[in-house]
């Protein structure tokens, strides 16, 4: 068996846990960061001929670390070097969550977003493009709902794909 590790950002309320839990099951370890009462969750779980650790980052609205979260998140992308970053966008509230997309594309880290909640974006009238905006951000982007657990297959499959291939899309 290969190993992978993923790391799932995005800001608060997004749907990373849901994602976190749709992944990994019962396959889950709870602590705190090292010197932080935040609260770390990884997991793991397989994948085809691969075992995927996964560490559910503490939500952050920027890697420009102004809280306790997002120091982690800023250190735990940068100093760890994760095989791959699933990126969480909540659908319904696009534009807030696009700085942070945008901020973890430039680490140059392989990146898939994982546009979650379409379902309330849909039922607010939001018509996202996804296509456009995965040619304008140069990184996949699967549309999901995690509570539900639609998309999470395709998901999976394409950050495995970006991380194997060290797929990234740095801006020039």
């Amino acid at each position: 068996m290969k190993t992978l590790r993923l790391a799932l950002a995005g800001n608060p309320n997004a749907g990373k846990s849901t994602i976190f839990n749709a992944l990994t099951g019962s396959h889950q370890h709870v602590g705190n960061w090292p010197g932080k009462t935040v609260e770390q969750k990884s997991g793991h779980f397989q994948y085809q001929d691969y075992t995927i650790e996964i560490v559910d980052l503490p939500g952050a609205y920027s890697l420009a670390a102004y809280s306790p979260e997002e120091v982690i998140a800023r250190d735990y992308l940068i100093n760890e070097c994760p095989d791959a970053v699933i990126t969480v966008l909540d659908a319904s509230n696009l534009e807030r969550n696009l700085y942070l997309a945008v901020q973890v594309l430039e680490l140059g880290i392989p990146t898939v977003i994982a546009l979650n909640m379409t379902d309330v974006a849909e039922a607010r009238g939001l018509k996202i493009d996804d296509v456009v905006l995965s040619q304008t951000l140069q990184t996949p982007i699967i549309r999901t709902v995690a509570r539900e657990k639609k998309g999470i297959d395709d998901l999976v499959q394409s950050v495995v794909t970006a991380a194997v291939n060290g797929a990234h899309y740095a801006f020039a």
